[in-house]
């Protein structure tokens, strides 16, 4: 018999953890290959997440609400014959529970060492009303650290929570200070450790200490208190998230979209028909934005510290609202490969799949640029925030009719034309003033020089 680790897989560029909702399987019962062993949910989607082999589960690492990161072990799986136990990942069972490695010790040692460090007798943490995971209730249990401590220090992770680099900052500041013996630490892993660029853990324990507390919100009798929804907390962590992380600049174009109004009134039954899809402005909007993404590669980047990554495929990101108000954000494929008919298509299944919580986990990853229809509620233009790691995010304003100056060979005069408001956010730490000019300008152009005459 071996045991294979079920890991929490990549669900997109931007995700790092996800919340555990559900256990769709009980320790003991026999799973198939491909069979849905629990559940999670992120900012982004909801998913079940499958069995790579056959076999028994037999133990469970998390329990529900449990915040997971990528990669670390969900499940161990008793399966037949033997199997390389970290072929789903690169990390053993001893590496993701931080056991310091031994020179000779076969899985199995590692897993009931564990266990037993997991398990022994310590101080009760359940009276306390903060999370804390089993890998640092571990660390605190192992080197003394009391529940006044525990409580005391300032957590850097989601929601506050104290994380491995935080009890590990302690421990170590407890040490210099020399209040209290400690036993040596064990060092983070190598993808954990900071560079020396990056600000000592302690610093940012100290800043996040002093930071102001916003001021208390009155709640009167009479007033209704609504808890955020799981999605809800997820959305606002990564909006304060981006908003600290990438310098934030807009640009607003506005662009006469007559031609393409009166294009697609004049195509759109006809492409229903044929078709059996409805033909919205979306597909319309999203080709001139992957064509300006072409013409302007340098929108289509992320930063990595001090790198730029520059994407090879132009992944449009479509950001579409949910019935409980929440934003969701498919990704269209290769945008740029699709011809009009397959931008339709494409765009109203994920709308459709989106609007009823059906969409696959690789659906809403590896986008390298946003779009957001602020105009279906009615706003003229909006400032949108970034949807990191990307660089930019382009707001639809709603279309409208004006009267304007038209410009003839035989002169000048007023008419009424169709013409919205293109609004872009872009990083500035990467992309100048001029490129985002630029590049907006261009997705105008092209909505502007739409072809009246264009077969579908």
């Amino acid at each position: 018999m071996s045991k294979f680790e079920l890991k929490l897989p990549q669900m997109g560029e931007s995700v790092a953890e996800a919340t555990l909702t559900s256990w769709l399987k009980e320790v003991g019962d026999t799973i198939e290959l491909d069979e849905a062993v629990f559940e999670i949910a992120t900012d982004k989607v909801d998913s079940e997440v499958p069995s790579e082999v056959d076999g028994v589960l037999l133990e469970k690492r998390f329990d529900v609400d449990d915040v997971i990161k990528v990669g670390e072990v969900v499940a161990i799986i008793q399966i037949e014959g033997d199997v390389d136990t970290a072929s789903n990942g690169t990390d053993s069972v001893d590496e993701m529970e931080d056991v310091e490695e031994e020179p000779v010790m076969t899985l199995e040692s590692k897993m009931a060492q564990v266990k037993e460090s997991v398990s022994a007798p310590a101080q009760d943490f359940s009276s306390s009303e903060r999370f804390y995971s089993p890998l640092v209730k571990n660390i605190a249990k192992e080197e003394g650290v009391s529940m006044d401590e525990l409580e005391a220090i300032v957590g850097t992770g989601l929601e506050g929570r104290v994380t491995k680099n935080d009890i590990m900052a302690f421990l170590e500041q407890r040490s210099n200070n020399g209040s209290e013996p400690a036993k040596p630490a064990k060092a983070p892993a190598p993808e954990e450790k900071a560079s020396e660029s990056e600000v000592p853990e302690p610093k940012i324990q100290k800043e996040a200490a002093e930071k102001p507390k916003s001021a208390p919100v009155q709640v009167g009798k009479e007033d209704e208190v609504i808890p955020l929804t799981r999605m809800g907390k997820l959305i606002a962590h990564h909006m304060i998230e981006s908003v600290s992380t990438s310098a934030h600049v807009q640009s607003f174009v506005e662009v006469d979209v007559t031609n393409v109004v009166n294009w697609r009134n004049k195509v759109k039954k006809a492409f229903e028909e044929r078709e059996g899809e409805k033909l919205t402005f979306t597909p319309i909007f999203m080709e001139a934005v992957a064509m300006a993404l072409k013409k302007y590669p340098m929108m289509n980047i992320s930063l990595d510290g001090d790198k730029v990554i520059k994407k090879k495929h132009i992944n449009l990101g479509m950001a579409a609202a949910l019935p409980d108000g929440n934003l969701i954000v498919p990704v269209i494929k290769n945008a740029d490969q699709l011809n009009l008919v397959g931008m339709a298509k494409t765009v109203n299944d994920l709308a459709s799949r989106a609007r009823n919580n059906q969409l696959k986990p690789e659906e809403v990853k590896d986008g390298t640029y946003t779009v957001t229809n602020v105009g279906s509620f009615g706003s003229v233009f909006g400032t949108p925030i970034i949807n990191q790691p990307q660089v930019g995010i382009l707001a639809l304003g709603a279309i409208r009719k004006m009267p304007s100056v038209i410009e003839t060979d035989q002169g000048e005069y007023i008419g009424i034309r169709s013409k919205m408001f293109l609004s872009h956010s872009y990083d500035h730490r990467v992309v100048n003033g001029a490129l985002g000019g630029m590049f907006v300008k261009a997705v105008a152009d092209y909505l502007e020089a739409w072809d009246m005459n264009r077969e579908i």
